[in-house]
């Protein structure tokens, strides 16, 4: 099979010394050239592999001979066999990575534990597409809903030898019918990007790669009980095994938002296992770095052209990836419970939103403006300012004290009344934050933007919070969102969902 024509590969100098001819299709004469992209070492590599084993190969950087013989280990698929009529090559590298069930390789006990029971479907539990900008300083992840309503390409059904016009499906069954061949089909011409590598992980592969290094730490404001997965999590801070992370990325009834939700979680969860391999050491270790990789690759596949040469040329170009150079997104959703007949219930994406979207993946621009990280780290709450209404007091003799504090908790995002008023005891030293028991949680989060101030409960105040500003007053400190908002067609960076330092 030829080699997908984007792949990433080490520029190797010319006899003269020069630098390599150029390859790829040109850029548009409307547009200025790139500037040269620098090989770098990785910090990150494939943010998207759910970080699974080939995600940890990809991103270390350190040569053939540690690497030797593990590119044997991974099982092969020859994903784009005789495929034609594809998209047009664009800039930077797409990766389509999809999770399958997977449940008849878990142990019995581990089944019953972890509510895996049921046959196994043969389908895709979670797809993602994975691009990895071409200057190799952005990675932008798109999760398409499982749900997702399709039109399979013609094609040959694998399991029957039956040939089959195209037809009508939710996304994940395209690939019970024609494995990773037509799911790749299928996902290129719903988006026009034209997809270079496929990476398959199952959920043996998960729990793995997630016990190999020592557990995930993810935080949740809300307490998170499914009785399908039996996922249970108190609001807080949690370490995960491998089990316990699987039952976090695969529940979908917590809330009404089902599937979308659960991609949510997943992009999280991505997010939160990166920070983990890059902040534990194992990129760095050689020994430990090829130990842990070969402990997962047994149960990945990934397509024949993913070998060594490109995880390594990947890799040196990454070095210096961080969290905040990762974007998370979900296909913008048009219509909810789109009904089709013989197929069920699906998802329809936006029409206007999808193409902007899969528009910038092709010509590898971001998927929101550019937002500098702020220079200084603002608190995480558990609700989100902007739901908080607040009336403002002032409590002191201090002539304009009331409307600046008015004004810093509503540049913070605080729903402030705009109508400061004079408390009645004008001799407050502490500043107050009074609040309706029912209303504790956005309580704590106000009181998390006024430092020192004190938290009284008022039974009966009701859902607007006082603030009666006191003469320790100095100023708002910047809080956020512990769960950031992440709808359908929201891009968030990596940073923005990861837990903070404890």
């Amino acid at each position: 099979m030829p080699m997908p024509p984007r792949s990433p590969r080490v520029p190797v100098p010319t006899a003269a010394g020069g630098p390599p001819p150029q390859r790829g299709r040109p850029r548009p004469s409307g547009r200025s050239p790139r500037p040269p992209v620098r090989r770098r070492k990785p910090r990150w590599a494939m943010r998207a592999v759910t970080a699974l084993s080939v995600v940890v190969l990809a991103s270390a950087g350190i040569g053939h001979a540690v690497l030797s013989g593990l590119d044997a280990d991974i099982a092969r698929v020859d994903a784009f066999k005789d495929m034609k009529n594809r998209p047009q090559a664009g800039h930077g590298m797409n990766v389509l990575l999809v999770g399958t069930d997977g449940r008849d390789r878990i142990s019995e006990e581990e089944r019953r534990k972890y509510r895996l029971g049921g046959a196994p479907c043969h389908c895709t539990d979670t797809i993602m597409i994975v691009h990895i900008s071409e200057d190799r300083e952005r990675a932008s992840v798109v999760s398409l809903p499982r749900d997702s309503f399709a039109m399979t390409p013609a094609h040959t059904d694998t399991t029957t030898g039956e040939q089959h016009a195209g037809h009508p499906v939710k996304l994940n069954a395209a690939y019970a019918e024609g494995g990773p061949q037509l799911t790749i089909r299928t996902v290129e011409n719903m988006t026009r990007v034209k997809i270079d590598h496929y990476v398959e992980v199952d959920f043996t592969s998960f729990m793995k790669t997630v016990d190999v290094l020592g557990g995930v730490r993810i935080c949740t404001a809300q307490p998170l009980k499914d009785s399908y997965t039996g996922l249970d999590l108190p609001a807080g801070t949690h370490e995960l095994t491998g089990g316990q992370a699987l039952q976090y990325v695969r529940a979908r009834h917590l809330d009404g938002a089902a599937d979308l939700s659960r991609m949510r979680r997943q992009q999280r969860f991505l997010a939160a296992l990166i920070d983990r391999a890059t902040s534990s050491g194992i990129l760095l270790n050689p020994i430990r770095f090829r130990d842990v990789t070969r402990a997962v690759l047994g149960s990945v596949r990934a397509d024949k052209n993913f070998g060594t040469d490109e995880m390594l040329a990947l890799g040196r170009a990454m070095r210096n990836f961080s969290p905040s150079s990762s974007e998370f997104m979900t296909v913008p959703v048009g219509q909810m419970g789109h009904v089709v007949k013989g197929v069920g219930s699906t998802l329809k994406w936006d029409p206007a939103g999808s193409e902007r979207l899969f528009a910038a993946l092709r010509e590898d621009e971001p998927l929101a403006a550019h937002r500098p990280p702020p220079a200084e780290p603002a608190e995480r709450v558990p609700v989100d300012p902007k739901q908080i209404r607040v009336q403002v007091e002032n409590g002191t003799d201090t002539a304009g004290l009331g409307r600046r504090v008015d004004d810093a908790l509503a540049a913070t995002g605080f729903r402030t009344t705009r109508v400061p008023v004079n408390a009645v005891d004008r001799a407050v030293e502490r500043t107050v934050v009074a609040y309706d028991p029912r209303w504790d949680r956005s309580a704590q989060s106000l009181a998390a933007a006024l430092p020192g101030s004190e938290l009284r409960p008022v039974t009966g105040q009701g859902a607007t919070l006082k603030v009666i500003a006191g003469a320790d007053f100095k100023q708002v400190r910047k809080v956020r969102p512990e769960e950031p908002p992440q709808e359908a067609g929201t891009v968030v960076r990596g940073d923005e969902v990861v837990c903070g330092k404890p």
